[in-house]
């Protein structure tokens, strides 16, 4: 087990070794280990070196100037100047909280970004000013759409942070696809197998082998297959790919970066990095925030009281899970896998450091 403080100082002084500012250093440690603490192990720190060897590869600029290239008052595009994603989307979540101040919601697009982390991490920043906050990314072609082999799409998450009065907020985060990539990642660590229905061989048969990837196979829509909707994954891994990058200019579909640094990039490419999507709307420019709230607790509390299927069993609210591991892993620490250590101490190893330091 680790804690929070050892993991978190590591990974700032990664950051600022890499040459980010200190303050940009902490806000893109913040974002990482958040995965960590809220059981996204996926998406924690067990992507640090994969960052570390894209900003060797001159794929990251560790001082970007982030700057708004279009706007209107509730809307802007935003040039992430090969930033880390990590510090790119909270900035730009910051400026669709302004502009939602100022005329009740906020969108923004964003180009020439990197991989940013747990979606969920930037829709939740929105309730600490009282709004409702939305996140979505396109990833690494990583995808076949349903009846398809190549692979044309990434994970492309979308995450809703909703506030509630007495209980918790409502934080829906979760992947296009029947699992995200980061969890086959785990299970190739483990050396253990898929769950039917997460990938397809490179002939596009269903498979089981957590490396499928790596032979040509490709992850699959939410749903599977069409018999159990793939289709639907297929069409909110599209709108994710459209808001975020066709809207900003970024890469979208097969011309998406990959995140993993020996990875090419596309010889033509059709727009300029990764895209983001974020949003954030007052909730009183809808009705008064008290009265949403209230009836937020309503909804959420019936939802909970709903019949479960069997007594050992209990309906959960979005975010519940999530709010337990962060609970749990704040006090008792937080458990990393060996290859993943073994990671980390190379990174350190890089850099002329230990871990943990």
């Amino acid at each position: 087990m680790f804690s929070y403080k050892q993991l978190q100082d590591f990974c700032i002084s990664v950051f600022q070794e890499m040459g980010c500012p200190i303050e940009e250093a902490e806000m893109a440690a913040k974002v990482l280990i958040s995965a960590d603490l809220r059981g996204v192990d996926s998406h924690g720190v067990a992507r640090l070196i994969g960052y570390v060897r894209l900003w060797k590869n001159g794929r990251i600029n560790p001082t970007p100037n982030i700057k708004i290239v279009h706007e209107t008052p509730s809307t802007a595009v935003v040039d992430g100047d090969a930033g880390l994603g990590l510090v790119v989307a909270p900035k730009t979540m910051e400026i669709v909280m302004d502009k939602a101040d100022n005329v009740g919601t906020g969108w923004a697009s964003v180009k020439n970004s990197n991989h940013y982390g747990i979606a969920g991490h930037h829709a939740m920043m929105a309730l600490e000013r009282d709004m409702i906050g939305m996140s979505m990314t396109n990833a690494s072609p990583l995808v076949a759409p349903t009846f398809a082999k190549e692979r044309m799409l990434g994970t492309n998450p979308i995450a809703v942070a909703i506030p509630a009065n007495e209980q918790p907020p409502f934080v829906a985060d979760f992947a296009t696809t029947t699992a995200a990539n980061g969890k086959l990642e785990i299970l190739q660590r483990k050396q253990e197998e898929a769950p039917t229905g997460w990938v397809q061989d490179a002939d596009g048969n269903q498979s089981v082998d957590a490396s499928a990837l790596k032979g040509g196979g490709a992850l699959l829509p939410l749903g599977s297959d069409r018999v159990r909707s793939s289709h639907k994954g297929y069409c909110l891994g599209s709108i994710v790919d459209i808001f975020s990058a066709v809207f900003s200019g970024a890469n979208f579909g097969p011309w998406a970066p990959p995140f993993v640094s020996f990875l090419p990039l596309h010889p033509n490419p059709v727009g300029e990095g990764l895209g983001h999507f974020f949003g954030a709307m007052r909730v009183d420019a809808f009705r008064p925030a008290d009265e949403f709230k209230a009836d937020m607790d309503t909804w959420i509390s019936r939802f909970r009281e709903a019949e479960p299927v069997s007594p050992d069993q209990k309906v959960l609210i979005p975010g519940d899970p999530e709010r337990e591991f962060e609970k749990i892993r704040k006090l008792e620490g937080i458990p990393l896998l060996d290859p993943v250590i073994k990671d980390l101490e190379e990174v350190a190893a890089e850099f002329g450091m230990k871990f943990p330091l």
